[in-house]
């Protein structure tokens, strides 16, 4: 039988709706939160796919405000507190638990390329500082850097160090990782690497972290119920729509690139507007186009799944 976790499930890391003027599209993480909720996933805010790294302090302490008040009874949010300033990770840390998240998540700084040792320091430091539950983010994508399973695993009994999001591509470490967490009541593993999402929850994974989901959450709704169901045909066959979709906003792009093809998708939801943060900025017109028409035509070939969007 499984072990019930206290941190688990599906939590999308959510893109940050913008106006034109680069301000809280308040409106849009309502329609954003509420898709989540209605799914059976949570939000993950100010994380990559948020573009946090670009966000002044205002506008992230505004959607931290803006997610608490759209928490439903018996939901969660998450919040990405990562910066190179320790002392702005800590305050974001603590304004967030003081209004309802569930946890904090947390990259190592980027600035610097950082020693094993001063890896285990700093999270040690933060855990201490923000004295509620952290999640250790390991993105070797933006930071450049790769945290050792073990560093990870010897951190995990810190009294507030409560799981890890690991976005690593790496089929070996993804084992260990499972091999190492599974079966801990006190320590929860969530998968921020889509491809690999039927397996991790097949093989004892805890949760997931897909960008994808925030323009079909369904998606893994469905995957989830059956894994718990043990249809593992069926599992495999929402991986499937997954990588489709997921390949849609992201083969031949940056990272950059892509989380502006995420958010060209969800405008055609009718979710947000596709306004990017700087530098981050618009795609050629022509792969806008393309890329609108690639998504019709998957949403066609899968219209027993999907619904057409219809704009707002």
């Amino acid at each position: 039988m499984k072990i019930q976790k206290k941190y688990k499930g599906t939590v999308v890391p959510l893109v940050t709706p913008l106006t034109a003027r680069y301000e809280l599209d308040e409106q849009a993480v309502e329609r954003i939160v509420l898709n989540l909720y209605k799914n059976d996933a949570m939000p993950f805010i100010l994380g990559t796919t948020g573009e946090s790294a670009s966000l002044p302090a205002t506008l992230k302490h505004a959607f931290v405000k803006a997610t608490a008040a759209l928490k439903q009874p018996g939901a969660e949010f998450y919040v990405g507190i990562s910066s190179n300033c320790f002392e702005e990770s800590v305050e974001l840390a603590k304004s967030s638990l003081d209004a309802g998240a569930a946890a904090v998540a947390a990259t190592l700084p980027t600035y610097y390329h950082l020693s094993e040792d001063q890896m285990k320091d700093y999270f040690v430091r933060l855990a201490d500082a923000v004295a509620g539950p952290v999640i250790i983010y390991n993105i070797p994508a933006t930071t450049h850097m790769s945290i050792p399973l073990e560093l990870i695993d010897e951190l995990s009994h810190h009294e507030f160090i409560v799981g890890t999001k690991d976005s690593e591509r790496n089929d070996g470490r993804l084992d260990r990782s499972l091999e190492l967490w599974s079966g801990r009541e006190d320590f929860s593993h969530f998968l921020g690497w889509a491809a690999k999402s039927a397996y991790a929850l097949l093989n004892g994974g805890d949760g997931l972290i897909p960008s994808t989901g925030n323009v079909a959450p369904e998606i893994y709704c469905e995957m989830t119920k059956a894994v718990i169901a043990g249809d593992t045909e069926k599992a495999y066959h929402y991986q499937h729509l997954s990588d489709t979709l997921g390949n849609v906003y992201q083969s031949g792009r940056t990272l950059g690139e892509s989380l502006r093809a995420l958010k060209v998708l969800m405008q055609e939801n009718g979710l947000c507007d596709a306004h990017m943060m700087p530098p981050l900025s618009a795609l050629h017109e022509r792969d806008e186009q393309n890329l609108v028409k690639s998504y019709h035509q998957l949403l066609q070939q899968e219209s027993s799944f999907f619904k057409q969007p219809s704009n707002v």
